[in-house]
């Protein structure tokens, strides 16, 4: 259970603020500025509820110093004000607050207003810091709710091939580029050929991975797989573009020559066959990736197998 702290003066309202959250998260208070401070040290809450008018140390100030610390950067906070003046909502937004709302207040808008901000707290810190994408927690997550609600999904693995020969030759800052260019591709595709509800996630490093629906899954993959062998040129100079290949010189001073880079897309999807738990999926696209390493260029496979063994089906667009 996520914990919020009070910081206000007011008995009544604290108990009022502990009436309204008790049913759904742990309440802390304290009952002026420095004890806020002191309590934020102390209960290290998920957020913290502060009013903006307290006796001596005023809640901006209390906010202002909150902020100071590196410790408190993703602490959401939310100001309360007695009054909607433009001027104090400005200041504390500020000093730092990510939130405000303006008493007397709606309950059903505070819970709102609180669960909609943890919730986005909750994706920045587990986002990847380079592309922005969810990372391995929502990607579980997400995975997990489709299973539960019993939807057809298709879930696509997508890997770049020879992307450390790139790296290799070009330097890492150029293959973060590329890491954002693909996320970008990734994202744009999804939107245009898949459903308003389809999602993006960053496994870490140039493994990524999305899911959409059965039928809207190979338009998908082939969009992707366009989009990148187009936009991966810019990525490379005329000599190596020229011929189709890198040269690095690997530890033993040997030299070694890859072929451009490419991207696998390897889906496993629930269409034909149940699955029902996320270490299958991860099986299944770890399965088919081997397959698609094998092959030329940029490619895409999907699992058309049922639950009993039978023939391996792959689309391949290359």
């Amino acid at each position: 259970m996520k914990k919020i702290l009070v910081i206000d003066d007011s008995p009544f309202f604290r108990g009022q603020l502990r009436t309204v959250l008790a049913s759904e998260y742990e309440v802390a208070e304290a009952n002026d500025g420095e004890e806020g401070i002191e309590a934020v040290k102390r209960e290290k809450p998920d957020l913290v509820l502060l009013d903006g008018v307290l006796r001596g140390m005023s809640g901006f100030e209390v906010c202002r110093i909150l902020r100071e610390s590196d410790s408190n950067n993703l602490m959401p906070i939310i100001m309360i004000t007695s009054s909607d003046r433009q001027e104090d909502i400005l200041l504390g937004l500020e000093l730092g607050a990510d939130d405000y709302i303006t008493k007397p207040f709606n309950n059903r808008e505070l819970i709102n207003r609180i669960k909609n901000l943890l919730r986005r707290i909750d994706r920045n810190r587990n986002a990847n810091p380079l592309t922005g994408l969810p990372g391995n927690i929502e990607i579980q997550r997400e995975i997990v709710s489709r299973i539960s609600k019993g939807d057809k999904f298709a879930v696509g693995y997508v890997d770049l091939d020879n992307f450390k020969a790139y790296n290799d030759a070009y330097s890492f800052s150029r293959g973060d580029r590329v890491i954002v260019l693909t996320a970008d591709i990734l994202r744009d595709q999804l939107r245009l050929w898949g459903n308003a509800d389809d999602f993006t996630g960053h496994i870490g490093g140039d493994d990524f991975l999305f899911v959409t629906t059965p039928d809207k899954v190979s338009k998908i993959c082939e969009e992707i797989i366009a989009l990148f062998d187009e936009k991966i040129r810019d990525f490379y100079n005329e000599e190596d573009l020229k011929a189709l290949c890198v040269k690095t010189t690997n530890r033993r001073g040997e030299v070694e020559v890859f072929p451009l880079m490419s991207i696998s897309i390897a889906v496993a999807t629930n269409q034909i066959r149940n699955l029902d738990n996320y270490l299958i999926i991860s099986d299944i696209a770890a399965e088919l990736k081997k397959k698609l390493k094998r092959m030329a260029g940029s490619n895409y496979c999907i699992d058309r197998r049922t639950d009993a063994p039978a023939a391996f089906a792959a689309e391949r667009q290359g």
